[in-house]
């Protein structure tokens, strides 16, 4: 199974997609960011967020996308721009046929390192880790939605 990960953001949108084959070290097939320029309409910054995940799709075709549950305890402008590139994610995700799952920060964690409240340094270990990795992958919301993926692998395999 090949799974897209997503870290939601509108200036900068993570993903990862990962190939997940029983029996083998999941193997990581691209990694990387989105980005927006600040001070753009949202519109357009969502029509680049649209069209750039579109082609990362087109071209990795994975099965599935587990897209991270947004989490603001405080900012709520920019949990609603956030949303909002989220909701451009999905869309694409489901244009493109694949089945989405979400997970909240809480959940990646717990699955990734046994510890709901581990740091993003402990998280990003566990994916050089279990992707047999070198170096924790950069940047910081690539190695976020790698995780993502991850996250969605194991809970399929626990169902």
């Amino acid at each position: 199974m090949r799974i897209i990960g997503i870290d939601p953001g509108t200036g900068i949108l993570g993903f990862g997609v990962v190939d997940f084959v029983k029996g083998r070290v999941p193997q990581m097939v691209d990694a990387g960011v989105i980005t927006t320029p600040a001070h753009t309409p949202l519109s357009e910054r969502l029509l680049d967020i649209f069209d750039g995940l579109t082609e990362i799709i087109k071209d990795t075709k994975p099965d599935a996308m587990s897209i991270e549950k947004l989490f603001f305890a405080q900012n709520i402008t920019t949990a609603i721009s956030v949303s909002h590139a989220r909701g451009v994610a999905m869309l694409v995700g489901a244009q493109a046929g694949l089945s989405i799952h979400e997970y909240t920060p809480l959940q990646i964690k717990q699955t990734l390192t046994g510890y709901g409240r581990a740091d993003k340094k402990q998280v990003q270990e566990m994916v050089r880790i279990h992707l047999n990795l070198k170096t924790v992958p950069k940047p910081d919301d690539a190695a976020d939605a790698l995780a993502a993926a991850i996250t969605h692998n194991m809970m399929t395999r626990i169902k």
